[in-house]
């Protein structure tokens, strides 16, 4: 089961829809909500992306995205969710010279369960990755 953590994100009900249109078993449940205990039931995790900085979730995230790298786990980070992932991994982040906003073409380069090749997305980011870890 994959469990999608919703981190605050206006679109969060989307990523939602989006899985059951692909019948994809999933929970979906706040960060505030998520028990580390019961991490070890999910094959695969999705962290969405936020609308407030908060300490908490970013230390939640961090230790969900340690416990998928140590286990192996299948994990998509969508905008915040991709931001905090860098982060943890030992990255860096920056903020973006204007705001990238809009519909966009995605072309998935490997088979996976969520999508395969060309998909339509929207994107509203003010950050970008600048930097991934050297792992």
């Amino acid at each position: 089961m994959l469990l999608l953590v919703d981190n605050g994100s206006v679109f969060t009900k989307n990523i939602v829809e989006f899985l059951e249109s692909i019948n994809v078993h999933h929970h979906a449940m706040s960060f505030e909500k998520v028990n580390l205990d019961d991490i070890g039931r999910f094959d695969s995790i999705i962290l969405s992306g936020r609308r407030h900085n908060d300490q908490a979730m970013n230390a939640l995230n961090s230790k969900l995205i340690n416990h998928s790298i140590l286990q192996k786990k299948p994990l998509l980070g969508i905008c915040y969710g991709a931001e905090i992932l860098a982060l943890t991994a030992g990255g860096t982040i920056r903020k973006m010279s204007s705001v990238q906003k809009g519909p966009s073409t995605v072309q998935a380069m490997q088979k996976n369960l969520l999508c395969s090749g060309v998909i339509q997305v929207y994107q509203s980011h003010s950050y970008e990755i600048s930097a991934l870890g050297k792992n």
